[in-house]
């Protein structure tokens, strides 16, 4: 049984919004456990303790959101070598139309040692209907990777 875990941050609810369409595709693979939670609400030990994880952040300043930083900061020294070689994907919401973030959480997912499992998503604001079937389709490959 594969554990997925989401973290995302959402402030107007895009990205929650595509977080759960990941989530919902990662449930489709019968046997799949899924965690949804909020960048504030995750911890090193929800990272260590799952088998893949999806990233999703909105764009803030061409940049990730506080949030998900936040998160990352609190984890990294406790993952050292404990994350290494897990599945990831990314996913943003952005009114800027650029996939500068979709790059900084490739980074930072590279500082992790995490393996990439699908190319990012990026959503122009709110995603549409085709958006919301890729990230769906997304957190299926995550969930069999």
């Amino acid at each position: 049984m594969a554990k997925v875990l989401i973290v995302y941050h959402s402030q107007t609810g895009n990205t929650e919004e595509m977080a759960r369409a990941v989530a919902e595709g990662a449930r489709s693979v019968a046997g799949t456990e899924v965690i949804l939670k909020r960048a504030f609400d995750a911890n090193a030990d929800d990272l260590i303790g799952c088998d893949a994880v999806a990233f999703g952040t909105s764009t803030n300043f061409a940049y990730i959101s506080g949030g998900l930083k936040d998160f990352f900061d609190r984890s990294l020294v406790q993952c050292q070598d404990k994350a290494a070689d897990k599945p990831y994907c990314t996913f943003t919401s952005s009114g800027m139309g650029k996939r500068k973030a979709l790059d900084v959480l490739d980074g930072i997912c590279s500082a992790f040692r995490l393996k990439k499992a699908d190319e990012g998503i990026m959503a122009p604001g709110k995603a549409t209907p085709e958006i919301l079937a890729e990230l769906r389709e997304m957190g299926k490959k995550l969930a069999t990777a």
